[in-house]
C-alpha cells in the first residue's frame, strides 16, 4: 500500500488525538529510523526520551525473545524471578527500597499519589490531604496525573480532577513555602521539567524543599519518567543535588521500548500500602521486568552514565555555538542529554523542515525544540544533527 493511501486508512480508525507527521516509521537501526518506503532519518527524539540504547541492540533483542518463549505473564498472585530481578536493580540505582510495577509513566503517578494519600491517612486518621505541584509541569493524562500537571490547557476540559491540588512556581521556594499547610500530604515535582520547557531545578531549591519536607513531615515526589535513567548524566537526576525523594517515578527508558513504569518508595512510606489498597493485572508481568533488568544490566556493561556526561558537554557546546549563530535562538538550557533550544520563531516549522531534512527533532513547551536522543549517540550524530539545524535555521530566519 503506498503511503498517503496507508496514513488515509489508518485516520479512519485511529483517534485523532495527535497531528501525527506524515511519516510512517518501519525499523531503526542503531541511531537511524526507516520509513516503509526506505527513507532514513537521524533520531534525536527517542521516542520521546525512550529509546535510550538505540535500536537493534542485539543483546537487549536477544533478551526479550528468549523471554517470549519463556513466559509472558503469570499475575501478581504469584512471584516470578524477572520482577525481583528488576526491582532489586531499581532500588539499588535509586536509593529506594520498595517498587511496584505499572504499565507507564501516568499510571506510576497515580500510585505515587495514592500512596502518598495513604501515608497521611495512616498518620491523621482523615482523607483530607491536600498536593502541592509545579506550575507548567507535566506529570501524565489521567485523571490523576492529570490533576497535578500544571498546565491548564491538558486539565482545563476534564474537570472535575482530584480536589485539594495547588500550584506553586517552579524555581521559587517562597511560593512553595506559602502553600503549606497542616494538610499538606507531598510536594510534586520534576527533578527537570520536560514537557514545560527543558527546566532544571535550581540546587537551592530542590534542596529547600527536601528541608521542607523534612520539618513539615511532607513527602517529597520526585517525577524521572523522563529526566530519569541516565539522561541527565546521573541515574537519576536527584543524584546531581545530594537529595533523595520519598516517593520515585519512572518510565520511559526504564524498559527501552518495553512498556514499562514503575513507583518506588522508602520503606517506611511503601509499608502505608497494604493488600487490596493497589494493583496491576499487567504490571509486573515477568516480560516486562526482564526488559527493566536488561536495560539495568546495559547500562552498567556500557557504562553509559559517563558516556551520557561526555556526549552532554558536546552537545552543550555545540548548541551554545548555535545560540551565538542565530539571533532567534534566544534561550538554551537543560542537562546531560536533556537539551532545548527556545525560539523566537514558530518551532514546529523548523522542527517539520528537519524532518523533511532527515533528522527528527521533537519540541516541548510552545516555543522550545527538545534534544533527546538516545543515550548511545556519538559526536558524529551532534555534528549530522546540527548541519541539518544550522541549513534550517539559515533558510527559515533568513540569515
Amino acid at each position: 500500500m503506498e503511503k498517503q493511501a496507508w496514513m488515509a486508512q489508518a485516520d479512519r480508525v485511529l483517534m485523532h488525538t495527535y497531528n501525527r507527521y506524515p511519516v510512517v516509521l518501519d525499523h531503526g537501526e542503531g541511531m537511524y529510523l526507516y520509513e516503509t518506503d526506505g527513507t532514513k532519518y537521524l533520531d534525536f527524539a527517542a521516542g520521546i526520551a525512550v529509546f535510550a540504547l538505540g535500536y537493534g541492540n542485539e543483546e537487549y533483542n536477544a533478551s526479550l525473545k528468549e523471554q517470549v518463549d519463556k513466559l509472558l505473564h503469570t499475575s501478581n498472585y504469584y512471584y516470578n524471578v524477572p520482577a525481583y530481578d528488576a526491582a532489586k536493580a531499581l532500588c539499588d540505582a535509586s536509593g529506594m527500597d520498595r517498587v511496584f510495577f505499572t504499565n507507564s509513566g501516568t499510571e506510576a503517578m497515580e500510585g505515587a499519589l495514592k500512596l502518598a494519600r495513604k501515608y497521611y491517612y495512616n498518620r491523621h486518621g482523615e482523607a483530607d490531604s491536600e498536593i502541592i505541584a509545579m506550575e507548567h509541569s507535566f506529570h501524565g493524562r489521567s485523571m490523576g496525573a492529570l490533576a497535578v500537571t500544571g498546565t491548564k490547557k491538558y486539565r482545563e476540559a476534564f474537570g472535575p480532577l482530584i480536589g485539594e491540588v495547588r500550584f506553586a512556581k517552579f524555581n521559587d521556594l517562597e511560593s512553595v513555602r506559602l502553600l503549606v499547610n497542616e494538610k499538606t500530604a507531598a510536594i510534586v515535582l520534576e527533578a527537570v521539567q520536560g514537557e514545560g520547557g527543558i527546566y532544571p531545578a535550581e540546587p537551592e531549591f530542590l534542596k529547600g524543599i527536601r528541608k521542607l519536607c523534612d520539618e513539615k513531615d511532607i513527602l517529597l515526589i520526585l517525577d524521572e519518567v523522563q529526566c530519569g535513567m541516565g539522561r541527565t548524566g546521573t541515574m537519576f537526576a536527584y543524584q546531581q543535588y545530594g537529595i533523595e525523594p520519598d516517593i520515585l517515578t519512572s518510565a520511559k527508558a526504564l524498559g527501552c521500548g518495553v512498556p514499562v513504569g514503575a513507583f518506588a518508595a522508602k520503606e517506611d512510606v511503601a509499608a502505608a500500602m497494604v493488600p487490596g489498597d493497589h494493583g496491576s493485572t499487567y504490571g509486573g508481568n515477568p516480560f516486562a521486568c526482564n526488559a527493566v533488568r536488561t536495560v539495568f544490566r546495559l547500562y552498567e556493561k556500557l557504562n553509559l552514565c559517563t558516556h551520557v556526561k561526555e556526549m552532554g558537554v558536546y552537545l552543550w557546546d555545540v548548541l551554545e555555538q548555535i545560540c551565538k549563530e542565530f539571533p532567534v535562538v534566544t534561550a538554551h538550557r537543560g542537562l546531560g542529554l536533556m537539551q532545548g533550544l527556545e525560539l523566537s520563531i514558530p518551532v514546529g516549522t523548523v522542527v517539520s523542515a528537519c524532518m523533511q531534512k532527515g533528522c527528527i527533532l521533537i519540541t516541548a513547551g510552545s516555543n522550545v525544540i527538545r534534544f533527546v536522543p538516545p543515550l548511545v549517540v556519538e559526536r558524529c550524530h551532534v555534528d549530522e544533527m546540527a548541519k541539518i539545524l544550522r541549513e534550517t535555521l539559515s533558510e527559515i530566519s533568513g540569515k
